[in-house]
């Protein structure tokens, strides 16, 4: 939960930091607030209750133990100098000491307990995920978080939430200049939360294990296909925060960020009832006809958002990531085995379904495939098709 997450041990990120500590560059980093901070070496001291009781417990215990260790450390190398055999002293004969056995396993057992209590307390804590004011699904997908509002206010909301696009050019680019300061943490739709309510979060995932991970709040839940665990928060600050997915997931695991937006009740209130007319407006008749047009610049904005980060904007792929351009499957006039890939996914996950996508903009997506770069095809597929093959599943 250091800061070092934030870059997720990339190798030039490291070179670089080294390379300005010795050379002194200016290379301009700063805090984010609510994520990592400059040369952060503890733990944050959080915003929730369990966060600060987890760094009070992680600086007593790191001062106990350094305590234990000087004192280990200090009577064995004194022993070892003091009776050292080139000034004269013989290795003394004798058998054991009941009253040294007993004191050297009792003192470690209180020491144990003493470090054992206040420990379990919090660890208890953390996971009673009772009596909450709002729950959220944590949906991990390689690589973006699909949330959905289960109960409390707000329930029924759900989207994706994934890297922002101009943050992954950067990245693409090789990171040259003045960084943003979340850089690699901004996203498109943040998880938004009221503060000082209790926020269950359940996690899973759609693929691969992930882990929902925000140090600011004390959390860290992994996300199991198949499986629901959870974890909660009750965030004291109105503010942004920050985490990433924890779990090695594939390729983009460093373009997974998390971002939890923490407003006032009458603040989360209004979010709500703005994110319920958006999501009525693009409630859409799955029984629509529409026009090629239309269905292309829907399409575009869809696979910008979901399907550029692999497939590149060119429709090219990359390494192991195969081309659009010129795919037989895009350009064959029967739609079943586009829409089934989209649906499923293929290559045990290298490319993950995407049925949490709506009717309409799979449609649109593999509208706009068979239309883009040297695919005029001028095929159009429907959302009616997606709904026909979505219902086999």
């Amino acid at each position: 939960m250091k800061s070092i997450w934030r870059n997720k041990f990339r190798p030039t990120n490291l070179l670089l930091a080294a390379g300005a500590a010795i050379g002194g560059a200016a290379h301009a980093v700063q805090d984010l607030p609510g994520g990592p901070l400059v040369r952060q070496l503890n733990m944050p001291v959080g915003v929730t209750k369990i966060a600060q009781e987890q760094h009070f417990l992680h600086t007593v215990m790191m001062i106990l133990c350094t305590v234990i260790f000087l004192a280990v450390f200090a009577v064995m190398f004194y022993s070892i100098w003091k009776h050292r055999k080139s000034v004269g002293h013989k290795a003394a004969n004798f058998h054991e000491s009941v009253v040294v056995e007993v004191i050297w396993t009792i003192v470690p057992f209180v020491i144990v307990i003493l470090m054992a209590l206040p420990a379990t307390k919090v660890l208890v804590a953390q996971k009673d995920t009772t009596n909450a004011d709002l729950t959220v699904k944590a949906t991990g997908y390689q690589w973006k978080w699909g949330y959905d509002y289960i109960t409390g206010e707000g329930e029924g909301l759900g989207f994706i939430s994934t890297l922002d696009s101009s943050h992954r050019a950067m990245s693409d680019a090789g990171a040259k200049g003045e960084m943003p300061v979340d850089y690699l943490l901004k996203v498109d739709n943040p998880l938004v939360v009221p503060v000082d309510k209790k926020i269950r979060v359940i996690t899973t995932a759609n693929d691969v294990i992930h882990a929902f991970a925000v140090p600011q709040f004390g959390i860290k839940q992994d996300a199991i296909p198949g499986f629901v665990r959870d974890t909660w928060f009750r965030a004291e600050k109105v503010g942004d925060y920050y985490g990433q997915c924890q779990e090695l997931c594939g390729k983009e695991h460093a373009y997974m960020p998390i971002h939890v937006k923490v407003v006032s009740a009458a603040d989360y209130t209004a979010w709500v009832d703005v994110k319920r007319k958006e999501a009525a407006a693009k409630l859409d008749d799955p029984n629509k006809v529409w026009a090629l047009p239309e269905m292309l610049v829907r399409g575009e904005k869809v696979y910008a958002a979901n399907c550029a980060a692999c497939h590149q904007a060119n429709g090219k792929g990359a390494g192991p990531i195969k081309p659009l351009d010129g795919s037989a499957k895009v350009l064959d006039p029967d739609h079943t085995d586009q829409i089934n890939v989209l649906l499923k996914g293929q290559n045990n996950g290298a490319m993950p379904s995407w049925k949490q996508l709506s009717d309409t903009d799979i449609a649109a997506v593999a509208t706009y495939t068979k239309n883009s770069w040297s695919n005029k095809t001028g095929q159009l597929v429907q959302p009616a098709e997606v709904k026909t093959e979505r219902a086999k599943l």
